[in-house]
């Protein structure tokens, strides 16, 4: 139980909703800020102007997951405008309050830095990103499955990255039937992918293996379909680029090209905000427990 515990919400989307939900079962108080447009009401959540008064007695702060860009503002699905942490917002908060974020730019590591405050970027711990992977994959081959006329089964499939995405993406494809093949940089995931039974190439011979590629999965967030890579690419190829943004596609290229090739960073937000949302509520709620 997280009782007697108080965090502070700013800005989010559908996944924070339930992250909120969750920890108020929990017996958290939670204040929320940038969710003046959110019409249904959360039992025991409080609508809350963004002040130091406010930030003042909290033991966490939960941003958006896409954090705070570079003059502080962060974006809210439930705010008609956008909210701005300033310095004087992180002064007030309590040398023990933990700031969770999805991903950090500069902005936000150093001012959580200069003010001694631990920041945990949730996107970067393995027990949230490994099952956000699970809705990611099904998203890109979902978003496939529509701007293609083939199925997945018997398509050849390439997957870029065997990260965490990559992996789940490249089993869930091999899993319906697809021909996949996959390309990584490290010795140890090259390994790996022969394990599971599909075709393995180094990212340094990417070019030799895009030429009868029906859709290429991108999960890499560097140039890696680049223009010169692309002009090998089949035009009825459909890229699906799941980086963060920009992704690792020339997109101008692959449009000048006649090359259909679609930007799908945070899908688990949008296929299933609803189980990506305890998955973080999990993660932040122990956080907190463990906190004292």
């Amino acid at each position: 139980m997280l009782t007697g515990k108080k965090v502070a919400f700013v800005g989010g989307d559908a996944r924070i909703l339930e992250v909120i939900r969750h920890l108020i079962e929990l017996d958290a108080g939670a204040v929320l800020m940038g969710f003046d447009r959110l019409e249904a009401e959360i039992p025991g959540a409080e609508k809350v102007g963004l002040t130091v008064e406010t930030l003042a007695d909290v033991d966490a702060l939960v941003l958006p997951l896409a954090g705070l860009d570079e003059e502080g503002y962060a974006d809210s699905a439930y705010s008609a405008g956008r909210i701005r942490l300033q310095d004087e917002h992180f002064s007030v908060l309590p040398s023990y309050c933990q700031v969770f974020s999805g991903i950090a730019g500069p902005y936000l590591e150093q001012i959580c830095r200069r003010h001694g405050l631990r920041l945990v970027k949730l996107m970067d711990l393995d027990e949230v990103a490994i099952l956000n992977s699970i809705p990611t994959a099904e998203g890109a081959i979902q978003m496939a499955m529509e701007n293609t006329d083939i199925t997945i089964h018997g398509s050849r499939s390439m997957v870029l990255g065997f990260g965490r995405c990559g992996m789940t993406l490249a089993r869930t494809l091999a899993a319906m039937g697809a021909k996949v093949k996959a390309g990584a940089r490290k010795p140890a995931d090259l390994a790996r992918i022969r394990e599971m039974g599909l075709t393995a190439f180094p990212m340094k011979d990417l070019g030799d293996h895009v030429g009868d590629a029906e859709i290429i999965f991108n999960t890499i967030p560097a140039p890696v379909l680049t223009a010169d890579i692309l002009a090998r690419v089949p035009r009825n190829c459909l890229i699906i680029d799941i980086a963060s943004k920009p992704g690792g596609t020339d997109f101008r290229y692959a449009q000048r090209r006649g090359i259909r090739a679609l930007l799908a960073p945070s899908l688990p937000g949008i296929v299933a905000p609803k189980t990506a949302g305890q998955i973080l509520a999990g993660t932040l709620s122990r956080y907190i427990w463990e906190s004292g």
